[in-house]
């Protein structure tokens, strides 16, 4: 197996392990333990911050033993974990080991995405970045699909699956070189000096975006099991349909992976930032379900557009160091816990506002409002584009 495949179907699997956590164990916690919206917004919020702190730390820990080493441990903690929270699948045990998770994905995405990219160009690393983007977004609308029967069939198969598939990524892992090669500094495909100036503008505005997109996303994806129960859906059914948002995220990796005339223009992330507020308000408030899943892939499409540019812009000017994957994912952290504690601070507004979903709009408003106006800023001090910056 090539090194380039290793890294696809390493990444693909690794996202099916992941996704069983960060995505379906909602769909767990509401139907086999019976958490309110209350409860799963917590169970986010406490994966998220600890998805911070594995990303910010991401950089020291690879720089102490070693990219491969690196991985392989967090690989070898995801089984055990998740072998004891199929034994044991508590509220107690659930919290727990989501703050583990969180701490291990945090910290094992931002080297992955350095493999991926090391060592390319401007203009093959955004052939990098889309290789990366099918090989990890491909695999959620799969895993979402899966989750449901396996919720449905046995308490603990969720998470028996993610240890089983996080064992097997040991057998990749460890073929692996010891760490990523990446360009010299002083390498003449490198950007120039006022490329990376505005590049980095872009890269902000991109960071705004996604924490927004993020926030957004884990509101959704904590309150999309009572939205699909509301409308009368099962939970095989409910957790297959959640990854419609999947699916076009995917579809916007694939269009914008052979569509370039995106780089480095403002644009597009101006778009994304409207069809993100579209999307999220449709799936909250749509009195059907077409119109729900119509907001999903407005929504998905959205966050596929504004990820792709901030991991692209990040690889660019960082040099596909590991903390530029490290930086793109602590935004994704901070999405993940700043998203829930908006959540959990409009259902605490219920009995002022009269409805749940009206507070939870109502902090995410604000939320969305500031990373909007932060993303703008930078965007006006990009410029406009003068010159190719690939």
């Amino acid at each position: 197996m090539g090194g380039t495949v290793r890294l696809i179907v390493l990444a693909f699997i690794e996202s099916l392990a992941t996704i069983l956590v960060e995505g379906a164990v909602y769909f767990f916690a509401h139907e086999r333990l019976g958490f309110s919206n209350a409860g799963n917004l917590s169970l986010a919020l406490v994966f998220g911050a600890m998805y911070v702190v594995g990303a910010t730390s991401s950089q020291r820990a690879a720089a102490r033993g070693g990219e491969r080493r690196l991985l392989l441990a967090t690989a070898i903690s995801q089984v055990v974990v998740l072998t004891l929270l199929a034994l044991r699948p508590l509220p107690g045990t659930l919290f727990a080991g989501q703050a583990v998770m969180g701490l291990l994905f945090g910290l094992k995405w931002p080297v992955i995405e350095s493999y991926f990219s090391a060592g390319h160009d401007p203009r093959s690393a955004a052939r990098a970045v889309g290789r990366f983007n099918l090989s990890w977004c491909s695999a959620l609308p799969v895993a979402l699909a899966a989750a449901g029967p396996l919720i449905a069939w046995r308490e603990g198969a969720l998470f028996a699956t993610g240890a089983a598939l996080a064992g097997a990524n040991l057998l990749l892992i460890v073929r692996l070189p010891a760490s990523p090669a990446h360009l010299p500094s002083d390498h003449p495909a490198r950007p120039d000096a006022e490329q990376v100036r505005r590049l980095g503008r872009l890269l902000v505005a991109a960071r705004w975006l996604m924490l927004a997109a993020y926030s957004a996303m884990w509101i959704l994806r904590t309150l999309l099991p009572s939205v699909f129960s509301e409308l009368g859906v099962g939970v095989s059914g409910a957790t297959a349909l959640s990854g419609l948002l999947d699916v076009a995220r995917l579809t916007a990796f694939i269009v914008l992976g052979f569509w370039t005339a995106w780089h480095g223009r403002r644009a597009g992330l101006l778009a994304a930032s409207g069809l993100l507020s579209v999307g999220f308000l449709m799936v909250l408030f749509a009195p059907n379900l077409p119109a729900v899943l119509i907001g999903e892939a407005i929504f998905g499409w959205a966050t596929g557009q504004i990820y792709y540019a901030a991991l692209y812009y990040a690889m660019v000017v960082q040099n596909a160091a590991v903390s530029a994957g490290g930086g793109h994912e602590a935004m994704i952290g901070l999405g993940f816990a700043v998203g829930p504690a908006a959540g959990l601070a409009g259902v605490a507004l219920k009995p002022l506002l009269g409805r749940e979903l009206v507070g939870v709009l109502a902090v995410a408003g604000v939320v969305l409002g500031a990373c909007f106006v932060q993303a703008i800023r930078s965007l006006r001090l990009a410029g406009p584009q003068r010159k190719r910056s690939e």
